[in-house]
């Protein structure tokens, strides 16, 4: 069974102050692309992430929107989810 996947994670510090967006990329369980918004590109860990990282790093349409995604993705949904996980932090279910 072959399987793809891949994964955003958003990392926040000090609320929207420090904003690092995460990429995983995973195919048969290992993990062979990543991109991190605080390097600013695309870090391969095979040799087939590697060619890739060196194809997409090239591309700067790419480059200029992964960069994006951390105010389009990470930044907009903080805004909408801060007042169900920030806000109640402390609070205690009845």
């Amino acid at each position: 069974v072959f399987q793809y996947m891949s994964t955003s994670e958003c990392y926040f510090t000090n609320g929207t102050e420090k904003v690092r967006l995460v990429q995983r990329f995973v195919y048969n369980r290992q993990q062979f692309l990543m991109f991190d918004s605080d390097l600013g590109k695309f870090v391969g860990e095979t040799r087939y992430g590697k060619v890739n990282a060196k194809r997409l790093n090239s591309i700067p349409a790419i480059m200029k929107d992964r960069q994006a995604l951390v105010d389009k993705f990470c930044r907009h949904n903080y805004k909408l989810f801060r007042p169900f996980t920030v806000d109640r932090r402390g609070e205690r279910g009845a």
